[in-house]
C-alpha cells in the first residue's frame, strides 16, 4: 500500500513539475513577443513572431495569454487581421488625440462608397452606384486611394472588364477592426446615419471578405497590364471617374 502511495504521489509530482515546465516555457515565449512587438515600427504577422519563438511553441497561446495580461492595461494588445500591435486602449484614445487644422472630413458620398465597398468587395464602380443609386462624382473614389483604406484588387471577368475595389489592412487599422467581419450589421449602419432613406427594398447587408486571393470572377491586374498593354490601373480608375458625372446628392 506504501508503495501504491509513493507511486501516486511520484506521478503527481511528476505531473506538476510538466505543467510548471510549460508555464515557464510559455511565460518565455510572452516576454519574447512582448518585446518583438515594442520594438516593430509597424504591426508584425503572426508567423513572423512565431519564427523568432522556440519551435513547437504555440503562438496563438501565447498571444492570447498576452493581450489578456494587458486587457486591463493602457495599452493593449490587439490583433489587426494577420497582424498584432500595441495600441493606445479605447477608453484613453482622447488623451492622446490631437486636433490637426488640415484634417479633412470625409464627404457623405465618400463615407457611402466606403461602406459599400467594405460590405460588397469585390465591387466595381458601377456595382457601387447601382447600390447607391446615384453616379460616383470625380474623385471619391481618388480619395479613399488616398487614404489607404481602398485598394485596386483586380478586373472583373465581364465586358469593359473594370475594376474592382477592396479594403485594405490600414482600414481595419483606422477603425479598430480585429477583422472585416466584425464591421456592424444593418441597423447600426442606419443609426449612425448612412443610407437613410435611400436602401433599395430588400436590401441587406452581406456577409463581408476581404481576403487577398482573386475570386473566380476575377483576373489580376498585373497579369493584365502585361497580357493588353494598358496604362498603369490606378491612372485607368482616375480616368474612368473623369468620364462620369458628378454625384447628385
Amino acid at each position: 500500500m506504501a508503495d501504491v502511495i509513493r507511486m501516486f504521489s511520484f506521478e503527481e509530482e511528476r505531473d506538476e513539475a510538466a505543467r510548471d515546465d510549460a508555464e515557464a516555457k510559455l511565460r518565455e515565449a510572452m516576454r519574447i513577443a512582448e518585446a518583438l512587438l515594442f520594438a516593430a515600427t509597424e504591426p508584425m504577422e503572426e508567423g513572423e513572431i512565431a519564427r523568432r519563438l522556440a519551435e513547437g511553441t504555440d503562438v496563438g497561446a501565447v498571444m492570447t495569454r498576452l493581450r489578456e495580461d494587458y486587457a486591463q492595461r493602457g495599452v493593449n494588445l490587439v490583433r489587426v487581421g494577420r497582424k498584432w500591435l500595441f495600441r493606445t486602449a479605447a477608453d484613453l484614445g482622447w488623451i492622446l488625440s490631437r486636433q490637426r487644422s488640415d484634417e479633412k472630413k470625409l464627404s457623405r458620398a465618400a463615407l457611402e462608397t466606403l461602406a459599400i465597398v467594405a460590405y460588397h468587395q469585390p465591387v466595381t464602380r458601377h456595382e457601387i452606384e447601382d447600390i447607391r443609386g446615384v453616379a460616383i462624382s470625380k474623385g471619391t473614389l481618388d480619395v479613399l486611394l488616398e487614404t489607404g483604406w481602398v485598394r485596386l484588387r483586380g478586373r472583373r471577368r465581364a465586358p469593359g472588364r473594370p475594376i474592382t475595389y477592396g479594403t485594405t489592412e490600414q482600414f481595419l487599422l483606422h477603425f479598430g477592426l480585429e477583422q472585416i467581419g466584425d464591421l456592424p450589421g444593418l441597423e447600426e449602419l442606419k443609426g449612425a446615419g448612412l443610407f437613410d432613406g435611400r436602401l433599395p427594398q430588400g436590401f441587406g447587408v452581406p456577409q463581408p471578405s476581404d481576403a487577398l486571393e482573386l475570386r473566380e470572377d476575377e483576373d489580376p491586374l498585373e497579369a493584365d497590364a502585361q497580357e493588353l498593354d494598358l496604362r498603369d490601373p490606378q491612372e485607368e480608375a482616375a480616368h474612368e471617374e473623369a468620364e462620369r458625372e458628378p454625384d447628385l446628392d
